[in-house]
C-alpha cells in the first residue's frame, strides 16, 4: 500500500532506487543539515541497506518520496515507533535539491502525518532539527503546526563546534487542529 498525497507518493524504496540514493548518502550539502555519524557510502553498501529493509518492521520504517511529476526527490523515516505510548521519531530528507520549495516535503509530511494519526492510531511525532537548520525548523513549526518544545545543549558537533539540537513535536490533537484552520486535503 502506498501512501497518497495531492503532489507525492510515500512507497517502499527499490533497487531502482539505488542510484540517487547512493549519490545523497554521500553530499555534503546534506548530511549538513542531518544529524548522526556520516561516513562515505559505496553503492555496494547502499544496495545492502536498500536490501536490509524490513518494510514489516513495526519499529522503524523508511519511504521513498516520489513526486508524480519528477520521480524520486527523498525520504521519510518513522524511527523509534513506541506502540505502547502511541509515538514515533520521525525524519525527511529532500535529496535532490532543485526541486526544494516546490511542495513536495510539505505534502510528504501533511501524508506522513495524517498516515501515523489516521491510519496508525499514534498520538506524537518528534524529531529534532540542528539549531542552524533555520529552514528546517521553519518549514515545520510555520508551514506544518508543529511546536517546538525543548532543545538538546551542544548535543552535534559540526565543523569544528558543538550545536544544539532543537525538539519539535505534534500531537494528534494539535494536527486535528492545524488541519481544521488550514483544511489542507481540500485545497
Amino acid at each position: 500500500m502506498n501512501i497518497e498525497g495531492k503532489v507525492v507518493i510515500l512507497r517502499a524504496i527499490e533497487m531502482d532506487d539505488l542510484e540517487l540514493l547512493a549519490k545523497w548518502s554521500n553530499s555534503p550539502e546534506l548530511w549538513h543539515s542531518l544529524g548522526g555519524w556520516h561516513f562515505p557510502y559505496s553503492s555496494s553498501s547502499t544496495e545492502k541497506y536498500i536490501k536490509n529493509i524490513d518494510n514489516n518492521n513495526m519499529k522503524h520504517q523508511v519511504l521513498a518520496i516520489e513526486a508524480k511529476d519528477v520521480g524520486l526527490v527523498g525520504t521519510v523515516s518513522l524511527v523509534d515507533i513506541d506502540w505502547k505510548n502511541k509515538s514515533t521519531g520521525y525524519g525527511i530528507m529532500l535529496g535532490n535539491i532543485e526541486t526544494r520549495g516546490k511542495g513536495y516535503a510539505s505534502d510528504a509530511l501533511m501524508s506522513i502525518m495524517r498516515y501515523v494519526f489516521k491510519e496508525l492510531g499514534l498520538n506524537r511525532i518528534e524529531s529534532y532539527v540542528i539549531e542552524y537548520n533555520t529552514r528546517s525548523l521553519g518549514f515545520h513549526t510555520k508551514k506544518c503546526g508543529w511546536k517546538i518544545e525543548g532543545k538538546k545543549t551542544e548535543s552535534i558537533y559540526r565543523n569544528g563546534r558543538f550545536h544544539d539540537q532543537v525538539l519539535i513535536g505534534i500531537t494528534h490533537q494539535q494536527y486535528d487542529e492545524f488541519m481544521e484552520k488550514n483544511d489542507y486535503w481540500n485545497n
